[in-house]
C-alpha cells in the first residue's frame, strides 16, 4: 500500500487528535508537523506521531498527498499565501474550522479551489493542545467535508475514505449549509448558555445562593458555557449573520412563551414544552455531533463512610480511567447522588456493566 505522506500546520487538539488517529489506523502515513510552539514539536516527534517537523510552513510540504490547516482561523491567509508555491498540484488541502464560509472565500482569492476540500470534525474538549490530543476523540464523530465545485470527485472519494479509516463519521455538505446548520446547533447554544450563565450571576443574591444549588440541571445545560472566550469570540465574528438570523427567531420564541406564561394559555405552555420532549427523544446517538458528548452517569450509593472509595477502587482495579466525580447535591432535575464523568463511551459503558453486576443503582443519562 501505497504511503500517504499528511502535513499539519498546527498541531494541537484538533490537528494532534487527527494525526494520533491517522497513526493508530493507518500502517503506511508519514506525518509532516509544523507549529509556532517549538515543545509541541519536539514532543510529537518523541511520541512518535511526527516524523518531519518544522517552525514554518514552506518546502517540507512539498510532497504531501494532504495538508491539514489546523492554526487559528486569523491564521489561515498568511499561512495559505506562505504554503501556495510549495504545494504539489495533485495535494488536498483542507482545514478543520468551525466555520466554513471565510475559507472557502480564501481559497478562491488565492486561486487554489482546485485542490481544496473543506473539513469539521465535530469533537473537542474542554482542553486545549497536543498534550490532550487522542485518537479516540474522533471516533463515531461527524466529520463534515465541504469540497468546492472544482475539486475533482477522486480526491473527495480519497478524503472520505481517510476519515472512515480514522474511525469518523464523513458528511458532505455545501459550504453555506454547513454554516448554517452549526449556527442553529452548535454556535446558538453556545451564546444561549454563556447567556442563561451570565443572567444568574446577575441576578444572584449576595450570598450567592442561585450559584450555591446550580450544580444538577443547570449545571448540565449551560456546561458549554466553560469553552474559551477566545475560540467563541471569533466564531460568533466569522458566523454572525446566520448566527444573528438564528438568535432573532430564538428571542422571538422566548417572547411568544412569556406571553403564554404571562397570560396563562395553559395548552399553549403544555405544547412547548411537549413539542421539544417529542423532537428531542427522537434524536439518534450516531455521533458525538458538534457539542461534546458528555459521558456521564448517576449512581446511588449510602451515605457511610467508603461508599465513594469502594467505587473508585472498583473502576481503578478494572482499569477504566475516571474524568471527573463528585456529589451531586442538588438532584431535582436527576437522578443518582454520585455523578462520575468518563474520558470516553467505552469507559462509561464498562462502568454501567461492572456496576451493575455489584448491585449498584445506576442512573445513565439519554
Amino acid at each position: 500500500m501505497k504511503t500517504v505522506s499528511c502535513g499539519f500546520l498546527g498541531l494541537g487538539l484538533i490537528g494532534g487528535s487527527i494525526a494520533r488517529a491517522l497513526k493508530e489506523k493507518r500502517k503506511h502515513v508519514q506525518i509532516y508537523a509544523c507549529d509556532t510552539n517549538a515543545d509541541t514539536l519536539r514532543q510529537a516527534q518523541k511520541d512518535g506521531i511526527a516524523d518531519v517537523i518544522t517552525e514554518t510552513p514552506g518546502d517540507a510540504f512539498r510532497d504531501c498527498d494532504i495538508l491539514f490547516l489546523c492554526a487559528p482561523v486569523s491564521d489561515n491567509t498568511e499561512n495559505l499565501r506562505r504554503l501556495a508555491p510549495h504545494l504539489p498540484k495533485d495535494c488536498i488541502l483542507t482545514d478543520v474550522g468551525s466555520v466554513k464560509t471565510g475559507i472557502h472565500e480564501q481559497i478562491a482569492s488565492l486561486g487554489l479551489a482546485h485542490m481544496f476540500i473543506g473539513g469539521h470534525p465535530m469533537a473537542g474538549s474542554e482542553r486545549y493542545g497536543y498534550a490532550n490530543s487522542r485518537a479516540q476523540l474522533l471516533e463515531n464523530a461527524y466529520y463534515i467535508l465541504t469540497p468546492t465545485d472544482a475539486v475533482s470527485r477522486e480526491k473527495v472519494d480519497f478524503y472520505q475514505k481517510l476519515v472512515t479509516d480514522i474511525g469518523a463519521i464523513p458528511l458532505i455538505l455545501s459550504y453555506d449549509i454547513h454554516d448554517y446548520v452549526t449556527a442553529a446547533v452548535s454556535h446558538l447554544p453556545h451564546v444561549i448558555a454563556a447567556s442563561l450563565v451570565n443572567l444568574v450571576r446577575d441576578s444572584d443574591s449576595g450570598d450567592g445562593i442561585m450559584k450555591m444549588i446550580a450544580a444538577g440541571g443547570f449545571k448540565d445545560i449551560t456546561r458549554i458555557a466553560s469553552s474559551s472566550s477566545a475560540m467563541w469570540q471569533q466564531i460568533c465574528l466569522t458566523n454572525r449573520d446566520h448566527i444573528s438570523v438564528l438568535l432573532g427567531n430564538y428571542i422571538s420564541t422566548l417572547q411568544q412563551i412569556r406571553t403564554q406564561i404571562d397570560q396563562g394559555i395553559s395548552q399553549e405552555i403544555y405544547d412547548f414544552f411537549n413539542g421539544a420532549r417529542i423532537y428531542r427523544d427522537s434524536f439518534i446517538e450516531a455521533g458525538s455531533g458538534p457539542i461534546k458528548k458528555d459521558f456521564s452517569i448517576r449512581i446511588d450509593i449510602a451515605d457511610e463512610p467508603g461508599a465513594l472509595a469502594s467505587i473508585a477502587t472498583i473502576l481503578a482495579l478494572n482499569g477504566i480511567s475516571i474524568k471527573n466525580i463528585g456529589i451531586t447535591h442538588n438532584r431535582e432535575l436527576e437522578e443518582g447522588v454520585l455523578r462520575i464523568e468518563f474520558h470516553e463511551e467505552t469507559g462509561l459503558q464498562q462502568a454501567v456493566s461492572i456496576l451493575k453486576n455489584k448491585g449498584y443503582g445506576i442512573h445513565e443519562k439519554k
